[in-house]
C-alpha cells in the first residue's frame, strides 16, 4: 500500500491517481467551505470550473433549491448567493439546497480528476473523519494520493501543511504504509509549524492575502480541527456527505 502526495493537478500523471482514493486539499478556502455546506445540511455541491457554468447550470433548477456560490481573486462573483467564505454557509443558507460552486483553485482541481476509485475533499475541518477513511482504504489495500490544489496552480504552504497532518496520521495508524517522496518531504513542515495554524497561515502567501482583504475570521474557522466533522465524497460530478449506504 501506498500513499503520494501531490503538489497540483495540472503535472500529477494519471497513475497517481487510476484506482485509487485521492483526497484533495484546497484549505483556504474551498475545502473548508464545502465542508460548512455540507454540515449545515447543503443537499450536495456541484463544483464547476466557471462562472458561466454555474449560471447555465442553475437553469435547470427552481430559484429557491439552488444557492450560486464561489469567487474570483477571493472576492465573491457579482450576481451570486455566496462568495468562498465558509462563514457565510449557515444552515439557514444552505439547508435543502443544490449548491453550484466555482472557486480559483479548489473546485477545478475536482473537476480534472479522472479515474479515481474515490474522492474525498479534505481540510483541517473534518480532518478527523477524512483520515479515518483514508485509514480503512490503506487497509484494505487501496493506495491513497493526497492532492494538494495549490494557488493559481502553485505550490502554497497551507495545503502542503495539511497534508503533512493526514500522512503523519496515516503513516503513525498504518505503520506498513510507504510513503512517496513527496510525502516524505511534506513531514519536513511538521518541525516548523506543528499545531501552530496561525502561524501557518500568516506564514503562508493566501494566508497573508485573505487577511489583508478582511478575510480574518475565515482564517480562523480553517484553523479549527474538526469543526465540521463530515467526509464530503465526489461522485458523479457533484459532492455528497458520506453517509451509512456510501460507507466503502
Amino acid at each position: 500500500m501506498r500513499l503520494d502526495v501531490l503538489f497540483g493537478l495540472a503535472t500529477t500523471a494519471p497513475a497517481a491517481v487510476t484506482g485509487r482514493v485521492v483526497a484533495v486539499i484546497d484549505v483556504l478556502r474551498a475545502s473548508t467551505t464545502i465542508a460548512a455546506a455540507l454540515a449545515n445540511g447543503a443537499r450536495n455541491v456541484v463544483p464547476l470550473e466557471s462562472a458561466e457554468e454555474v449560471m447555465t447550470r442553475a437553469r435547470n433548477f427552481e430559484r429557491s433549491e439552488v444557492r450560486l456560490a464561489g469567487e474570483r481573486k477571493m472576492l465573491p462573483i457579482p450576481g451570486f448567493d455566496l462568495g468562498n467564505s465558509p462563514l457565510e454557509l449557515t444552515r439557514d443558507s444552505v439547508e435543502g439546497r443544490t449548491l453550484l460552486m466555482t472557486t480559483t483553485n479548489g473546485t477545478a482541481a475536482l473537476a480534472g480528476i479522472q479515474g479515481a476509485r474515490d474522492v474525498v475533499v479534505a481540510s483541517y475541518v473534518n480532518f478527523s473523519a477524512v483520515s479515518a477513511l483514508l485509514r480503512t482504504a490503506l487497509r484494505g489495500g487501496t493506495a491513497v494520493t493526497i492532492l494538494c490544489a495549490g494557488r493559481d496552480r502553485l505550490f502554497s504552504l497551507e495545503d502542503a501543511a495539511c497534508a503533512v497532518r493526514y500522512a503523519r496520521d496515516l503513516s503513525v495508524n498504518v505503520p506498513e504504509v510507504e510513503l512517496g517522496d513527496a510525502a516524505n518531504v511534506c513531514m519536513m513542515l511538521e518541525e516548523r509549524y506543528g499545531d501552530d495554524l496561525a502561524r501557518l497561515f500568516a506564514e503562508s502567501e493566501h494566508g497573508r492575502a485573505l487577511a489583508e482583504a478582511g478575510f480574518e475570521k475565515d482564517l480562523e474557522l480553517c484553523a479549527t480541527i474538526d469543526a465540521f466533522p463530515v467526509v464530503p465524497l465526489y461522485q458523479d460530478r457533484q459532492i455528497t456527505a458520506l453517509g451509512p449506504r456510501l460507507e466503502r
